[in-house]
């Protein structure tokens, strides 16, 4: 009877596996631990290895009714993108993301929490209307001390303040932050926490977007989250070098859509479109979309549109990432850039605070060495700065890494930028990296011994799920 049963779980674990996994290695290989593993394999695919989640974020899409639609709220016939090569580039984007390009915008780059920080505390101090935050780590030291406090006093004057920590990043800092925001009488949501079997099927998808707007209006984006590391001018114990960008203009619809999504998604709150969703005037003039991406109904958005970019580049492509493990496709994108030419240059942190991604990583360079394209190791602190730039013109930023966590299985938002002054200004901040930078070299990763190359190469085979 035993034995009937587990093969009976078997065929039924396999056989979606194998219509529904996109992948054929990843079909392959749960197909053949489902076998091996009489029953355990089966129970492990049937609670790990299928997607519910996009389930989940198409209903909270669909149950959102007063959501504003960007298409309404913003004509794209405002949007000129020049030059012309680009406008096939921005044609697939307008095809695979949820949000069209938007003109009349105004992006400033932060450097580090010295000065995003201040910025956006600032903002806080300013609202009269609402304020919605989402962050991956909100420590509960003195830097998210300081949020906290603003954020109470928001409350106090009657602003609308709601805010989204996930619920693994949150774990960073004990205790959690959630109790000092509980008790300034700020509501707060707890992304995906892990109670009992139905959430432990997805204990692996986490929020790691990085996304606050005041007042419908100002907009703050990037990479970097709430803790004292950021705070470099302060000699923290842990230093972190990070990026953070403020943003005005249609564009902040995007973001404020996105928190929206996801607070539905966590609460079942619907969020007033009147209050939180207000109309936005031309500022600037920087051509921008917000692109979120997930395990849902925006799935792999940013990885397309990262492939997209590789293909569009016709000069130079620079990459700062704090983590680079790319698949297979990605890698060849980069490496057919190299071949037709094109500047490829890949800045990675010498230091990193993961020290299995830095082995799993260095795996993979010999892969976009021998083509051509160039890695290089900056300096201290750790770099956890991401920033895609191409020919001057384009740029892609916001809280994705360049692995497959990032750009399969986590909640992300980036923004797509055209604007020549922008990029040069983020140009400018990849070459001072560069200053003082390691190039690597093919030799020096072959010259490896061969106990590091084993480590690094045992690393490299959790690349799925780092």
């Amino acid at each position: 009877m035993v034995a009937a049963f587990g093969i009976v779980i078997a065929l039924i674990a396999s056989g979606h596996a194998i219509l529904y996994k996109r992948d054929p290695r990843a079909a392959v290989l749960w197909t053949v631990v489902i076998w091996l593993l009489p029953v355990i394999g089966a129970v492990l695919y049937l609670t790990l290895g299928i997607n519910r989640i996009r389930e989940l974020g198409l209903s909270a899409r669909m149950h959102r009714s007063n959501a504003a639609d960007p298409n309404e709220v913003l004509a794209p016939e405002l949007v000129d993108v020049a030059p012309r090569h680009w406008h096939g580039l921005a044609q697939l984007v307008n095809r695979v993301a949820a949000n069209p390009l938007t003109a009349g915008n105004r992006i400033e780059m932060l450097v580090n929490g010295d000065a995003a920080y201040p910025a956006m505390l600032a903002a806080i101090e300013s609202a009269t209307q609402s304020i919605s935050l989402c962050t991956y780590i909100f420590d509960n030291d003195a830097a998210g001390q300081k949020f906290v406090d603003a954020l109470g006093r928001a409350v106090a004057r009657g602003v609308d303040v709601r805010v989204i920590v996930d619920a693994a990043g949150a774990r960073y800092s004990w205790p959690s932050i959630f109790g000092p925001l509980r008790e300034r009488g700020v509501q707060a949501g707890k992304f995906r926490p892990v109670r009992g079997l139905s959430r432990l099927t997805t204990f692996n998808l986490r929020n790691h977007r990085k996304i606050m707007i005041v007042d419908g209006r100002l907009g703050f984006t990037g990479g970097m989250n709430i803790r004292v590391g950021n705070l470099l001018a302060q000699n923290p114990k842990r230093p972190v070098q990070d990026l953070n960008f403020r943003v005005e203009g249609p564009v902040v619809a995007h973001l404020q859509n996105a928190f929206l999504d996801d607070w539905f998604f966590v609460t079942g709150e619907e969020l007033p479109a009147a209050k939180w969703l207000p109309s936005l005037d031309p500022v600037g003039d920087v051509v921008a979309r917000g692109i979120p991406d997930g395990p849902d109904s925006n799935y792999e958005t940013i990885r397309w549109t990262i492939q997209a970019a590789l293909a569009s580049a016709q000069k130079k492509v620079r990459i700062v990432t704090p983590y680079f493990l790319p698949d297979y496709v990605i890698l060849s994108a980069l490496n057919m850039a190299a071949l037709r030419d094109v500047e490829v240059d890949i800045i990675l942190p010498s230091e990193n605070n993961l020290p299995y991604m830095h082995w799993a990583s260095r795996a993979t360079w010999w892969q976009v060495l021998r083509h051509g394209c160039r890695v290089w190791l900056t300096p201290g602190p750790f770099d956890h700065t991401k920033i895609m730039l191409v020919d001057d013109e384009w740029a892609l930023v916001g809280s994705a890494n360049w692995d497959t966590r990032s750009l399969r299985l986590n909640f992300e938002l980036n923004l797509e930028c055209y604007n020549t002054d922008l990029v040069k200004n983020l140009e400018q901040l990849a070459l001072k990296k560069l200053e003082g930078a390691h190039e690597v070299t093919l030799q020096e990763v072959d010259g490896r011994p061969l106990p590091t190359r084993f480590r690094d190469g045992i690393a490299r085979l959790f690349l799925p799920y780092l």
